[in-house]
């Protein structure tokens, strides 16, 4: 069987029950207090020869977590308009990811943007008719601006953002968690110009009892059905009011690409994607929470105090998402490449959170035993992530795999392996893994 073959039935071994797997295929057994895996003679060489590599830090390796060396590319596919490596997870919708290697930019290009939509980008578009409604029960009157309006009557904003679907991450969790299967490419950092939502909701006149601001867009749910919609979430009345949120009609420069809601689409910032309606066609300023399809059920809730993995969760239980967490992500070296030992390593990547400034950046490469902070570079504005630059030196030849934890200013900092578990797969913020064998 090919290496790849191989690291196929690894995966599937990890995915129905990683202890499981590693008493099978490495005889490992876990400590339940510490997660630490012990491996005898056999079983450690067992596990190196599947590697390719001896493991000079293996006995600090967490019990139940697949080496990241095992997980194995995906086949990229080609979307119009997008680099030939993204991988698309669904092409009805349309979802594709980018991996991290593609991410290096500081501002991250059209072209390397992931894909996250609910529908059917709508048939035909022109922006010369089209138009942003805005009603709603605490709306003091209703209002309807084009898009030549919105630019001549309100100040116009430029700012970069982080964008990422709250279900980035999904395909580590055990139980799984059914949904797009997204691992760590959800994310990216443009650049959006508009007008702030602030201003035009003053235009309108907000009453005091409200409560939420819900989004409406032209996309088509997938039956076709004119009356059902894709999608059709929100964000309380607080947040809509930040200085940052916008309703924008350019990204890095140039009208917003087909895909990501031309011409016209919610940019809130911090929280997360889904809450950014495309191809937006109305505002609903509301006296409640905002009721429309995936505001409801479990559709970007979490359970509200943490629960056992595969626990079946009462709805009264869920909370809805909002800020984003603290994350990471290396976008250099590419995992799985060979790095001489005669050379120190070099470490890029990028931190970011919906609660916070990042204040500090550590990279271990012995399974989280040790760190070392890593040099941390401003943010171009609040919600835009912050490049990390740093070296490592690998003092033996063999595998290894570089983690990246940032903390923010509050002192929130990644888990280095999964967070709590929850029945949708949301906010998984664990420590980025990148696979380098020295030689």
């Amino acid at each position: 069987m090919s290496d790849e073959g191989n690291h196929q039935k690894i995966r599937s071994l990890y995915a129905a029950d990683a202890e499981a797997a590693e008493r099978a295929l490495w005889g490992r057994r876990v400590d339940p207090f510490t997660r630490r895996g012990f491996l005898n003679r056999a079983g450690l060489a067992a596990l190196g020869a599947a590697l390719g590599a001896t493991i000079p830090f293996a006995e600090n390796m967490p019990g139940g977590l697949m080496p990241i060396a095992f997980a194995g590319p995906k086949a990229p596919q080609e979307i119009p308009g997008k680099h030939p490596g993204l991988r698309i997870l669904n092409d009805r919708p349309i979802n594709a990811e980018t991996p991290a290697h593609l991410l290096d930019d500081l501002l991250t290009p059209a072209s390397k943007l992931f894909v996250r939509n609910n529908g059917l980008p709508p048939a035909t578009v022109d922006p010369k008719t089209w138009t942003l409604a805005i009603d709603g029960e605490s709306a003091v009157k209703a209002a309807q601006f084009t898009l030549a309006e919105l630019r001549s009557r309100f100040k116009q904003h430029t700012y970069r953002f982080v964008l990422e679907c709250a279900g980035n991450g999904r395909s580590e969790f055990f139980p799984p968690a059914k949904g797009n299967q997204w691992s760590t490419g959800a994310v990216g950092c443009v650049e959006w110009t508009g007008v702030r939502l602030k201003d035009v909701l003053a235009a309108v006149g907000v009453k005091k009892d409200a409560v939420y601001v819900g989004y409406e867009g032209a996309d088509v749910h997938l039956s076709g059905d004119p009356k059902k919609r894709p999608i059709s979430r929100g964000v309380p009345i607080a947040k809509a009011m930040e200085e940052e949120c916008l309703i924008a009609w350019s990204m890095n420069g140039a009208p917003i690409p087909a895909l990501h809601g031309h011409p016209l689409r919610l940019v809130v910032p911090g929280y997360p994607g889904s809450c950014s309606g495309k191809w937006l066609t109305r505002l609903l300023v509301r006296d409640r929470v905002h009721d429309g399809t995936k505001m409801t059920g479990n559709a970007y809730r979490v359970p509200c105090e943490p629960v056992a993995p595969g626990a079946q969760v009462p709805k009264d239980k869920m909370c809805i998402i909002e800020s984003m967490p603290t994350k990471s992500l290396i976008t250099w070296p590419r995992s799985g490449i060979e790095h001489s030992l005669s050379k120190p390593l070099e470490i890029r990547g990028h931190a970011w959170s919906g609660q916070g400034k990042i204040t500090g950046v550590t990279l271990s490469l012995d399974f989280g035993a040790t760190w070392q902070s890593v040099q941390l570079g401003e943010p171009a504005n609040r919600f835009a992530w912050q490049r990390f630059t740093g070296t490592v030196r690998l003092p033996k030849r063999g595998y290894y795999e570089i983690w990246a934890r940032a903390t923010d200013e509050n002192g929130r900092a990644q888990p280095m392996v999964l967070p709590g578990w929850n029945p949708k797969g949301y906010l998984n913020n664990a420590c980025h893994r990148v696979a380098i064998k020295a030689v």
